[in-house]
């Protein structure tokens, strides 16, 4: 049997192929949206992917289900669980509690586990050729290392009201009916790793087992003692921001993204021709360095999605596609870096990357105001805003800052002030942990039409500077 782990670091997750060696047939479990990497493992192992399935609707990234599908031909299985409100709006074969997916020897066996989302499958996987029971579960973001998916995201993503209590009286059954019946030596692989806001508290290895989970994770202790009202509590208790993306992701994901087909390779544009584009108000300038760098000097009206981990959320932060329709231009040094700055676009459905050009240079640029921690105090302003998380900021904040998640500032610009006679946005400081985050807000803030002003060093520096 092939099994292999696909991880995407920046989104914290977690895609699965598994192969039958002698048949050369192969299933993919929850892709991403750029699939070149499922075809090339499937090449180098001589394999065909015949199958794709998901284990929920998700909302932290774009599904590549129907890109797969389309590339190879594949089969899509999709659960048909969870009620009439969350059937999937594609084609796909229908998966319903202890349905089987085969390949060769092995099977791959759909268990409901509602409370993540109400259609939530997770899968046993059986290697018909060494056993008969299942040695293996692919848990999606119904169990992760040390954690449970959180069951309050149809709230925050979905538009639901309250379902957060529903969701998490569904974790607790589903651990009951499904997950405890487990022996303890069945392998658990989830969909995400430390990082992701599905959960609260993911642990950083990639996998762990039912034993394992049974004796030490928090909630194992309510389930011994059957103890809904306390896990309902405790589980519900200081669940990270959900970025207002998700919203977004979960419809599209819901109706079936759009399948791109074979792209072409983007071009690369001399900065003349860059700036008239930006000056017809035809294109974005997207700036991909990091934050030193922007803060030296950047391109006027400029977004800065930095290059790295956490670019594909970044950049759902920063351009909402459902209002935003001009061309997106890339500072990338290379065609590769352009290419891989795409792939992180697309797993968030942005796809109106045109182009890409090589420097700044030739370019209109602009230095953004900067003041120190020392300054702060005598620098005048309509707000002082900390675009950190929730837990961050009851952790401690600089006196008089109001919190706004730099993963939903852009949907909650009502929130910040107005001049009360022009009715214009007003001038901000804005800050996050060292900077990074802040980096990328502030310049959506500014296309946004506010007075930005950055915090050097943001709060490490600010709690520095009272020691």
């Amino acid at each position: 049997m092939l099994f292999d782990r696909i991880y995407e670091e920046g989104l914290a997750q977690a895609s699965y192929v598994i192969g039958c060696q002698r048949e050369g047939t192969a299933i993919v479990v929850d892709p991403r949206r750029d699939i070149q990497v499922y075809l090339d493992l499937a090449a180098k192992n001589g394999m065909e992917i015949t199958a794709v399935t998901e284990t929920h609707i998700h909302a932290d990234y774009l599904s590549g289900t129907r890109e797969l599908a389309a590339a190879t031909g594949a089969e899509i299985f999709l659960s048909a669980e969870g009620g009439p409100d969350w059937q999937y709006g594609f084609d796909g074969t229908d998966l319903r509690h202890d349905d089987a997916i085969r390949l060769g020897k092995i099977t791959l066996t759909a268990k409901h586990t509602p409370g993540h989302t109400p259609e939530h499958l997770s899968f046993l996987v059986t290697d018909g050729a060494i056993s008969e029971e299942p040695g293996y579960m692919l848990s999606g973001d119904f169990i992760f290392v040390g954690d449970l998916g959180r069951p309050d995201l149809l709230d925050e993503a979905a538009g639901g009201v309250d379902t957060r209590f529903a969701g998490a009286k569904d974790l607790f059954r589903s651990l009951k009916s499904v997950f405890l019946t487990l022996p303890d030596h069945v392998q658990v692989l989830p969909a995400h790793g430390a990082g992701s806001p599905c959960g609260k508290a993911l642990g950083a290895v990639p996998s762990t087992t039912v034993g394992y989970e049974r004796a030490n994770a928090w909630w194992s202790k309510y389930l011994e003692n059957d103890d809904e009202a306390g896990f309902v509590a405790e589980l519900l208790d200081g669940q990270p921001d959900a970025h207002a993306y998700f919203a977004r992701m979960k419809k599209e994901n819901r109706v079936g993204p759009a399948v791109l087909g074979p792209l072409e390779p983007l071009a690369a544009l001399p900065a003349a021709d860059a700036q008239a584009k930006l000056d017809a108000d035809e294109a974005v300038f997207i700036d991909t360095r990091s934050k030193d760098d922007v803060l030296a000097g950047t391109v006027e009206g400029a977004l800065v999605v930095p290059l790295g981990a956490k670019a594909s959320a970044f950049a759902a932060w920063a351009i909402d596609p459902e209002t935003e329709k001009r061309q997106l231009i890339a500072l990338a040094s290379s065609a590769e870096e352009a290419e891989d700055f795409r792939a992180c676009l697309l797993r968030v459905g942005i796809d109106t990357l045109c182009c890409s050009t090589e420097s700044i240079e030739g370019l209109r640029t602009f230095v953004p105001p900067t003041i120190t921690a020392d300054e702060l105090e005598s620098t005048e302003r309509d707000a002082l805003v900390d675009i950190r998380g929730k837990s961050e900021f009851a952790a401690g904040t600089i006196p008089g800052a109001q919190q706004l998640s730099g993963g939903s500032a852009l949907w909650r610009l009502d929130e910040l002030p107005h001049g009360p006679e022009t009715g214009k946005p007003g001038r901000l400081i804005t800050f996050c942990q060292s900077g990074a985050r802040n980096v990328v807000v502030s310049s959506a803030l500014r296309r946004a039409g506010f007075d930005v002003v950055e915090l050097l060093g943001s709060y490490a520096a600010w709690a520095d500077a009272q020691k």
